[in-house]
């Protein structure tokens, strides 16, 4: 068999220390794995910023005063760093970035309560990470991950499939809510698919499905450059311009115009890192409400993680007969200091990436994937003007196309064993239908649980699916609970 010039390099010091070769792969499937988990979670420099950036804090200050650029600029040097950490230290395909609805309920649900303001909010997301970097320090965490029964976590797996995908339709506008009627989403506008933007979405599509089915490497990533070159095109030759709140533009880009920008590298201003502080909230809202939030941010950010991890050592074959991710501590480990980074940096707590499948789509199957993630992040600090040329319609083929390939997987549970086949099921239509695969993973677990006792078997329960599941109950029903001790 002949080797390309990169490949060789796989001889080395760099493939025994990442086990390229062990792990059937190559310096070039790595990198570009590397690139396509870029590009289809690059969205969050922009996007993070609109969510966090934009809503003031229970004084009416906006988070980096309302400099947006501040925060896209620190909000990609935290993801950098810790994909970085997370493939020197853990040796696995995962990328880290600021977690979509962790940020949404900081921002909302947290910075937003009276009294509080943005660096206690964020102190919060630090005393979380923490909590849970002594959690997986004691074994706790890993011991809870082992207690999973293996089908379950394949049914973590498959709803993430699912989840995904429902995110890259409704990312690129294919699938909506509608502006009214009894259905609650709807096929495009209207139910009919209109727009240049949705033209780009299923012409990156299908060319991903045609080069896979041709068996061509890189199939996501020639997708992606592909679908991005034709927006460029449109956007310069129709002026489509984005959507805009009060829905006037409806066929517009759902984000970001993919226009060249004007300059391609910028200074970043990283003024924003260090802005929190660790116990103001105690003093702003009350011990009983921080012990709440604090629980609530991470019980979602302790699951999140674990059926993330699952679903991409899935579907890059490195579980073993468990269910079990090389390095699992390794990585917990990471991913909570993470969490606590992303809060100390001040732009909310930073999570496993599912977009992190599309590397391991493209062949990635070591942490030199999350390497060269990791480094693309820290040159988007000095190239946010470029980040933000790939608009949501060029990116999310990727994740449905991805979402196939997990949905593969479904074939590994006893569909005909009840005790087993309901619980997974609970799991993989929750993840897409709530949103959240924490949603997705409790209702799972509570189900599993009850249906053992149901059955006269609450002894074969293991004693950690017992507690965790009665969590569940407690993060299910926060709300009446909250109400109950008046907070």
């Amino acid at each position: 068999m002949s080797v390309t010039a990169p490949d060789r390099v796989s001889t080395s010091a760099l493939d025994r220390y990442f086990r390229i070769s062990e792990r059937g792969s190559t310096v070039t499937q790595e990198i570009r794995g590397g690139l396509a988990t870029f590009f289809t979670m690059a969205y969050i420099v922009v996007l993070n910023p609109l969510i966090i950036g934009t809503v003031p804090d229970g004084t009416g200050e906006f988070l980096a005063g309302g400099d947006l650029q501040v925060i896209a600029a620190v909000t990609a040097l935290v993801a950098g760093v810790m994909t970085i950490l997370m493939g020197a230290v853990a040796n696995y395909p995962l990328a880290l970035a600021t977690g979509l609805g962790l940020n949404a309920f900081v921002a909302y649900g947290v910075a937003s309560l009276d009294g509080m303001t943005w660096a206690d909010a964020m102190g919060l997301v630090v005393l979380e990470g923490l909590i849970i970097l002594v959690l997986v320090l004691t074994g706790f965490r890993e011991a809870v991950f082992r207690a999973i029964p293996a089908q379950l976590k394949v049914a973590i797996s498959v709803g993430i499939g699912l989840f995904i995908t429902i995110i890259g339709l409704v990312d690129a506008g294919v699938v909506r809510k509608p502006a009214s009627g009894p259905v609650p989403v709807e096929l495009g506008v209207g139910g009919f698919l209109a727009g240049w933007p949705t033209l780009v979405f299923v012409v990156g599509l299908f060319t991903i499905a045609a080069l896979l089915t041709m068996g061509v490497r890189g199939a996501i990533l020639y997708g992606i450059v592909t679908a991005t070159a034709l927006a460029i095109l449109l956007e310069a030759v129709f002026s489509i311009g984005g959507q805009t709140p009060d829905g006037a533009n409806p066929t517009g880009w759902s984000l970001n115009a993919p226009a060249l920008p004007e300059s391609i590298v910028q200074v970043p201003d990283f003024s924003l890192l260090g802005q929190f502080s660790l116990l103001g909230s105690f003093s702003a809202i009350g011990a009983t409400a921080v012990f709440l939030l604090v629980f609530t941010l991470m019980l979602a950010d302790f699951f999140d993680t674990m059926g993330t991890m699952v679903a991409v050592g899935a579907e890059a074959g490195l579980l073993d007969e468990e269910g079990n991710p090389p390095n699992t501590r390794r990585i917990l480990v990471v991913d909570s200091l993470a969490a606590a980074a992303g809060g100390a940096a001040g732009v909310s707590s930073n999570t496993s990436y599912i977009e992190s499948t599309a590397g391991v789509g493209e062949g990635a199957r070591t942490g030199l994937a999350s390497i060269v993630t990791g480094v693309l992040f820290l040159l988007a600090t000095f190239l946010s003007p470029l980040v933000s040329v790939v608009p949501h319609e060029a990116a999310t083929p990727a994740l449905v196309i991805v979402g196939f390939l997990m949905m593969q997987q479904v074939t590994g549970i006893d569909w005909d064993d009840l005790e087993i086949a309901i619980p997974a099921f609970l799991t993989i239509v929750i993840m897409p239908f709530t949103y959240s695969i924490t949603a997705g993973i409790g209702v799972g677990f509570v189900a599993y649980v009850l249906l053992k006792v149901v059955k006269g078997k609450a002894g074969a329960v293991h004693p950690l699916m017992w507690l965790v599941a009665g969590l569940f109950l407690v993060y299910f029903g926060i709300d009446p609970i909250r109400g109950w001790l008046g907070v």
